[in-house]
């Protein structure tokens, strides 16, 4: 396990759990929203934000966690470790709000937040698990051919999966 791709909706978890897989793996974590845009929302022209996933995932070690599904195939054809977080609506609309009460909106690079929260965002995030989540699946199935994939549902499941992916890391 040494380049994980993590794919979920806004307030899945995806921050805090890349985090702690790129300490268990040694590994640098990129959040592809902090790539996508820059410190006045503006956003990276396609031909651009392909290149440098290119770059990524040309590394040894890498936690890249995002979805983005234009560009999800670079991930995960060359991911060995796949793990959607695929979580409730409600769950995820809850991680959003936790987040913005301890880190407030806007970017923050220090921690990996990137928080922009509009009643578009809200409506996506509602409507993930029916709209976006079977692209996910799709994509999935057709590029992480070599990959062992995990599909979370929980947050329970979530912190289970981290720790038993720390003890097989330290056996």
């Amino acid at each position: 396990m040494k380049k994980i791709a993590l794919i979920g909706c806004g307030g899945s978890g995806k921050t805090y759990l890349s985090k702690q897989l790129a300490a268990l793996i040694d590994a640098p974590v990129t959040h592809l929203d902090a790539v996508y845009y820059d410190d006045d929302w503006n956003t990276l022209p396609k031909e651009k934000f392909t290149a440098v996933q290119e770059e990524l995932v040309a590394a040894p070690a890498w936690v890249i966690e995002g979805n983005y599904a234009g560009t999800m195939p670079i991930r995960l054809r060359t991911a060995d470790t796949v793990i959607f977080l695929d979580l409730p609506p409600a769950v995820c609309l809850w991680g959003l709000a936790q987040r913005r009460l301890r880190h407030g909106g806007g970017q923050n690079d220090a921690t990996g937040v990137y928080d922009r929260i509009s009643w578009n965002f809200l409506r996506y995030v509602w409507c993930y698990r029916k709209t976006m989540a079977p692209r996910v699946r799709k994509l999935i199935q057709e590029h992480a051919t070599d990959a062992t994939v995990y599909v979370v549902t929980s947050r329970r499941q979530a912190r289970s999966l981290l720790a038993r992916l720390k003890a097989d890391q330290h056996t």
